[in-house]
């Protein structure tokens, strides 16, 4: 999808993608220059509330950690 850059430096953001994305007249963007590759992104509020539960996994990455290291203490034991 082509979109041009105005000379005030403005860029509309097509409808399709601003529904897709749930975009809003008047919402905070922020801009993310990768080394060449720029990304926009929307400014969440409130970071630590819109994280939770995002690594919610019934099984413990610790508990994963412990059976892999007794099963290699076995195998090198022989």
């Amino acid at each position: 999808m082509h979109v041009r850059l105005s000379q005030k430096g403005w860029l509309v953001i097509p409808a399709a993608l601003r529904e897709k994305y749930g975009l809003k007249p008047g919402m905070l963007l922020q801009v993310i220059d990768y080394g060449g590759v720029l990304s926009i992104l929307p400014v969440i509020k409130d970071p630590i509330q819109e994280g939770a539960g995002i690594l919610n996994d019934p099984q413990s990455l610790t508990d994963e950690i412990i059976t892999e290291h007794r099963l290699e203490l076995q195998r090198e034991s022989g």
